[in-house]
């Protein structure tokens, strides 16, 4: 059954605070504007203004890779909590999840990729 608009957006403002609130949880921080797009089998949250005190402090002193590869490695222990979240709030199952973070400007977004069911399906697929 297709979802309406108003579906999807309400879907998409879960998703935006439930990956705020677990960044905020487990990281200490959440971002100050979260967003998130949901398009097919594709729901994609962009985060602004993610570094903590001491993430800043260690990128003002030039660290840049050690906090990205810092961030990454939190990102993928996350892995589960986060396509939990996502699974029930888009009551469909996570089949692969990335995330990338990136310095100046301070931005990440984590990518969820949905199992395809009925009209999602290419039609290769079918």
């Amino acid at each position: 059954m297709p979802e309406g608009s108003n579906d999807l957006g309400r879907r998409a403002a879960a998703v935006s605070n439930a990956i705020t609130r677990l960044h905020a949880e487990y990281h200490g921080r959440g971002a100050r504007t979260t967003r998130t797009v949901i398009q097919r089998n594709y729901v994609i949250t962009f985060l602004e203004d993610i570094y903590t005190p001491v993430e800043r402090t260690l990128l003002e002193a030039g660290y840049d890779e050690q906090v990205k590869e810092t961030r990454q490695t939190f990102q993928m222990a996350m892995r589960e909590r986060f396509s939990a979240a996502v699974e029930e709030i888009m009551e469909r199952k996570v089949i692969a999840f990335m995330s990338q973070s990136h310095v100046n400007p301070d931005y990440a977004a984590e990518i969820f990729i949905l199992e395809p069911h009925g009209s999602d399906q290419a039609p290769e697929d079918q």
